[in-house]
């Protein structure tokens, strides 16, 4: 009998391409790893991995396994959204990854909303832009709430994964509450702005690309920005007077004293947000009901995104 732990398991090995990467993905260690692979060939009966000194890679039988195991898998998720639709209330525990500021800004609408059905606990937890759908795919989180860019992740929907648009988070304009550009009469002007001690997360985060495009539309030599890991550490610099940002405007949510939020006019750079949930689960009532909650508290930011009335006077 084919366990469908080391099923999973095996899933995720063909996702990452390596015993360490599939490790460091379930927090497991690298030997732990591979000795569940190995029980899953004895069970199997047939060599699934092809191990060398340095790496290991899937046999033929191991990718015809995975394909397997991807179906199986997927109908035992059915099978148990089938028997929970059934359920009087939500119950059980619903996982839930996002980003950091998503989960910020999402974490206290979703905590008031399903406190009130009593048989069911959320689990939220943070990880980098990107990571999430990962995370769903492995099985181990039950929604993404994830960022997009470039309207790449309405391109992911499939039979096998639903996509919620959620709302638009532009990038907006940070300064200091004594800043001349803190006067709503002064417009904003991004060449006036090509000398000031710029700040920003590091190079290949997606916000740092959005305000490198940005950026790029200053004119003369493109400002150079101070990089800073997160963008809560660089609103608290921003608020002490040390420079200015471009940050979405989700990231203020959170509420930070001691800076005024501006509009770029004429720039529409920022991001989508969506929640992301597998196709075989979304009919559960843990699931359904927070993705219910989701699209309630998006609609409250949407509304207190704009800059001003998210300005921390």
């Amino acid at each position: 009998m084919l366990d469908l732990r080391r099923l999973a398991l095996i899933c995720e090995f063909a996702r990452r391409g390596s015993i360490a990467a599939t490790a460091s993905s379930l927090g497991y260690s690298p030997s732990a790893v591979s000795q569940q692979l190995a029980a899953l060939e004895r069970e199997a009966g047939t060599a699934l991995l092809d191990r060398t000194a340095r790496s290991a890679e899937l046999t033929d039988a191991g990718r015809r396994l995975v394909e397997h195991a991807e179906r199986i898998l997927s109908m035992v998720e059915a099978a148990e959204t089938d028997l929970s639709a059934h359920a009087a209330t939500p119950s059980g525990r619903v996982t839930v990854t996002a980003f950091p500021t998503a989960a910020v800004a999402f974490a206290p609408a979703l905590a008031r909303s399903l406190r009130r059905h009593s048989a069911l606990s959320l689990r939220m937890r943070q990880g980098r832009s990107g990571r999430g759908m990962r995370e769903l795919e492995s099985g181990e989180v039950d929604i993404a709430l994830v960022d997009d860019w470039y309207g790449r992740v309405r391109e992911r929907e499939s039979a096998t994964l639903r996509v919620f648009p959620l709302l638009h988070d532009p990038l907006v304009l940070v300064v200091p509450r004594r800043h001349r550009m803190a006067d709503p009469d002064v417009p904003v002007d991004l060449a006036e702005l090509r000398d000031e001690p710029w700040m920003a997360t590091p190079d290949g985060e997606p916000s740092r690309l959005a305000v490198d495009r940005l950026l790029a539309e200053v004119g003369g030599a493109r400002p150079v920005p101070w990089e800073f890991e997160g963008l809560g550490t660089i609103l608290s610099l921003v608020a002490k007077g040390i420079g200015i940002a471009a940050v979405p405007a989700l990231a203020l949510a959170a509420g930070v004293r001691g800076i005024v939020v501006r509009e770029f006019p004429g720039v529409s750079l920022g991001r989508e947000v969506h929640a992301v949930a597998r196709a075989s689960g979304v009919h559960r009532p843990s699931v359904s009901v927070t993705i219910r909650a989701m699209h309630v508290a998006a609609r409250v930011l949407a509304a207190d995104l704009e800059p001003l009335r998210l300005a921390a006077r």
